[in-house]
C-alpha cells in the first residue's frame, strides 16, 4: 500500500513558527558553544557564523509568520549574508596575519601583538 505524496505531507503535520525557532535555538547553542569552547581562530568565525544564520533564519520566519505578502525578514537577512560575508573575509586576513606572524592560529598566543 502506498501513500501518494501530499496524503503524506499532510500526515506529518504543518512546519510552524516553533519548529523554525527550535532550529534557531538550536545554531544560536551550537554556535555559542563552539565560540566558548574552541581556542582555534578559525573555529571560532564558524562558531560565529552560525550565530549570525541563527539571526538570519529568525528574521526569515518571523516575516514568513506574521506578515507572509510582505519581505521584509528576506530583505535583512541578505544584508545579514552580506555583512556575514564581509565580516567572514576580515577576520580570515587577520588569522592568516596571525598565522604569518606566529605560526598558530590559537586566539590565546594573539596576546603577543598588542601594540
Amino acid at each position: 500500500m502506498s501513500m501518494h505524496w501530499p496524503l503524506l505531507l499532510q500526515a506529518a503535520g504543518e512546519v510552524g513558527l516553533q519548529h523554525y525557532l527550535v532550529v534557531s535555538a538550536l545554531v544560536a547553542g551550537l554556535g555559542i558553544m563552539v565560540v566558548i569552547t574552541r581556542r582555534n581562530a578559525i573555529a571560532i568565525l564558524i562558531g560565529l557564523e552560525l550565530l549570525v544564520n541563527s539571526v538570519g533564519l529568525n528574521f526569515v520566519a518571523f516575516s514568513k509568520f506574521s506578515s507572509p505578502d510582505r519581505f521584509d525578514g528576506q530583505v535583512v537577512t541578505l544584508f545579514i549574508i552580506v555583512i556575514a560575508a564581509a565580516e567572514a573575509a576580515l577576520a580570515l586576513a587577520i588569522a592568516l596575519n596571525i598565522f604569518n606572524n606566529l605560526h598558530t592560529v590559537e586566539v590565546d598566543e594573539a596576546h603577543s601583538l598588542k601594540g
